[in-house]
């Protein structure tokens, strides 16, 4: 088998997970395992399915060109903002319920087909759906802190629909942007989410909640980070919190080789930092950007100069950077290729 790169990026435990691969690869060679993706070997039996013979990696190599760990970082990640400002709904979001609201409306005014969405149960177990009605969009609201493969599940709708929208974490915008780059120009709107960390939902809902925390999964109806605590909101209207230095060690391993917070590729980014309680923080990045946040304006709310405002987002972006950036350089050393670093 031709060694595409993101065999390194797989071997050397830094694979992100979001799917892109899986959704791009032409030959359908490879496949989203438990926490990486997987590439079928022709000369190995193992991950083959009863039909799946032919589904083998050719070589193409689309894989590599759509990895946003391959792809790498860029060290400033505010030189493509356009305009910030905080917003808010009716929609009873994680916060001002922005991602929500942009998704309902342009599905409602027929801007886009589909947005892959994450539901979760009473106890936070989550599952990933493609929704196609505005009324199913609320299904998704208030953010979970697990990680689902969100770019994985595309390639079928890549050959059902023409305007596709996707909502993920920065490392699910980067691949998602590298897609419409290389790929497939069905990705017409990516809305990137604000995101230092996230979890395995094993580790969620197992480790985290109940050990950690000291509470049941299904009394908790609300988590949050913030004021250097992580939250857990309970039904009974208590609020539970513990220092976030307590639940950082237990992040996803490729977590803490991300440089991106503010999801640095993606069209509009959305966020909770920087606003009021209550208010999401929202940053302009693109053409797209600005064209698809005009069509939703008037079902949102505006504020104008947040505070804190940029500064309390670029103090987290830096503190990841400063965090994250040797150990990700220090994997770059051992990859067999040239690509991946900061520009």
């Amino acid at each position: 088998m031709v060694n595409p790169k993101i065999m390194d990026v797989i071997n050397f435990d830094v694979c992100t997970a979001c799917g892109a691969c899986v959704s791009a690869c032409p030959a359908g060679a490879i496949t989203m395992g438990d926490k990486k993706a997987e590439i079928r070997d022709p000369d190995s039996l193992e991950l083959y399915t009863h039909g799946a013979a032919p589904n083998v990696c050719e070589g193409c190599l689309t894989c590599s060109r759509i990895c946003p760990v391959v792809d790498g970082y860029f060290e400033d990640e505010f030189a493509n903002v356009r305009s910030f400002l905080a917003a808010k709904s009716n929609i009873a979001g994680q916060d001002g319920g922005v991602t929500s609201a942009i998704a309902r409306s342009l599905l409602r005014q027929g801007e886009i087909d589909c947005v892959v969405g994450i539901t979760r149960n009473e106890k936070w177990e989550t599952e990933l759906e493609l929704f196609t009605s505005a009324e199913d969009v609320e299904k998704a609201k208030g953010t979970k802190y697990t990680y689902d493969s969100v770019l994985s599940v595309l390639r079928d709708p890549f050959s059902k629909y023409e305007k596709i929208a996707v909502i993920g974490v920065p490392c699910q915008a980067h691949g998602a942007r590298l897609i419409s780059e290389n790929v497939n120009d069905k990705i017409v709107l990516i809305i990137g989410l604000l995101c230092m960390e996230s979890f395995h939902q094993e580790v969620m809902t197992d480790k985290i909640i109940p050990e950690i925390m000291g509470v049941k999964a299904e009394d908790v109806v609300k988590m949050d980070f913030g004021k250097g605590k992580f939250w857990a909101y309970t039904k009974d209207g208590e609020e539970h919190s513990v220092p976030i230095a307590k639940v950082a060690p237990h992040a996803r391993n490729p977590c803490h080789h991300c440089n991106d917070y503010t999801s640095v590729f993606a069209d509009i980014a959305v966020g909770s930092v920087g606003t009021p309680d209550g208010w999401n923080s929202v940053l302009i990045r693109t053409d797209a950007g600005e064209k698809y946040f005009k069509m939703v304006e008037s079902e949102l709310e505006f504020m104008e100069d947040p505070k804190p405002g940029m500064f309390l987002i670029e103090k987290l972006t830096k503190m990841k950077h400063d965090n994250n950036s040797a150990h990700y350089l220090e994997v770059c050393e051992k990859f067999s290729f040239d690509d991946g670093g900061f520009r």
